[in-house]
């Protein structure tokens, strides 16, 4: 009985040691793709717990399908998702609402030929294979674009699926693609063994990337956890531009990359946009024209269909106040 007191009493010790508000978040392609490289910031420096949200891990999941599932069905409070995604969902029945908007412009992607190609210019798409990951998604909507920049119709190149972003540059050095989408990270590891035929930021306007989301139910009742991620979320944004070389050294070890590979990367994306004229990543703040050209984007390639009434989908009110009004 002696023994069995003793026990019941280490539980509950440990079991009041525990945060009661320690949880994990779930953001798309964490440790992956650019997008969600704020978030190994705010781990390493503090920011989450500083500011009221003892986050202890983040989720990751390879697509808006998944990271929705786990907040709907796992009772996730916060997650970082594709707005298109989000909005499908939302038509769908989803208890959701966008909370912020985090990625303003498609900067991390580039697309590129061998180094031994002919290919210069996007007029030099005309009849060749341009690849993208899987239909409907971003990779393929910017294909079409970025022909479309080139002043060629969409027919008059091949836009291929290549499955994911790895196996397009594969695809590229066998010859079955001309010019594969290469985003960062990967861009740092492989930009000396390619040519740049176009960079997002010199092509193509500002398109909303990723926005911040939540449950229905989590906004009723969470909303000092959700107004704390957002806060620290914009703190390592912040960071991030004051401090690229340090950043870079913590998303390295995040995203299990060499620094040098973390450090450019990091470096290219907060260096000036090309002609959006916005960072990269956000503060929060809503920029409804990049998430309305998301949309256009994505219609392209039947993701979505119709026009988006934001009124209806986001909620400002966690953010802070001189987040609010928006642009």
């Amino acid at each position: 009985m002696i023994r069995h007191g003793l026990r019941l009493l280490l539980v509950l010790l440990a079991m009041h040691a525990l945060p009661a508000s320690a949880e994990e978040i779930e953001v798309g392609n964490y440790g992956i793709a650019a997008n969600g490289m704020p978030y190994a910031i705010a781990m390493a420096k503090g920011y989450f717990k500083q500011n009221g949200a003892d986050i202890t891990g983040i989720l990751s999941s390879n697509g808006g399908g998944t990271s929705m599932r786990n907040m709907l069905e796992g009772g996730v409070a916060y997650g970082e998702i594709n707005p298109t995604a989000v909005v499908t969902a939302i038509r769908q029945g989803a208890d959701l609402k966008i909370i912020s908007d985090n990625v303003l412009t498609v900067g991390e992607f580039v697309w590129a030929a061998k180094l031994d190609s002919p290919m210069r210019t996007l007029a030099d798409l005309k009849g060749k294979k341009i690849g993208y990951t899987n239909p409907r998604s971003t990779s393929q909507a910017l294909a079409i674009l970025l022909v479309q920049a080139g002043g060629l119709q969409p027919n008059d190149a091949q836009i291929v699926r290549a499955g994911g972003f790895g196996e397009g540059v594969t695809a590229l050095n066998l010859g079955a693609l001309d010019v594969a989408p290469i985003p960062e990270p990967l861009w740092s590891k492989y930009q000396g063994q390619y040519r740049v035929i176009a960079k997002a930021t010199d092509v193509l306007p500002a398109l909303d990337n990723v926005v911040g989301v939540t449950t229905g139910k989590a906004a009723a009742t969470r909303g000092d956890f959700l107004r704390a991620i957002l806060r620290a979320r914009r703190e390592a944004v912040d960071f991030m531009y004051a401090h690229p070389d340090d950043a870079g050294d913590i998303v390295a070890v995040a995203y299990h990359l060499d620094p040098t590979i973390a450090r450019n990367a990091v470096h290219n994306l907060t260096a000036p946009q090309g002609k959006t004229g916005l960072r990269y990543w956000g503060a929060g703040d809503f920029h409804i024209d990049g998430m309305n050209r998301m949309i256009e984007a994505q219609k392209l390639v039947g993701a979505i269909s119709g026009d988006v009434d934001w009124s209806k989908v986001i909620d400002t009110s966690f953010l802070p106040d001189d987040l609010k009004a928006g642009r």
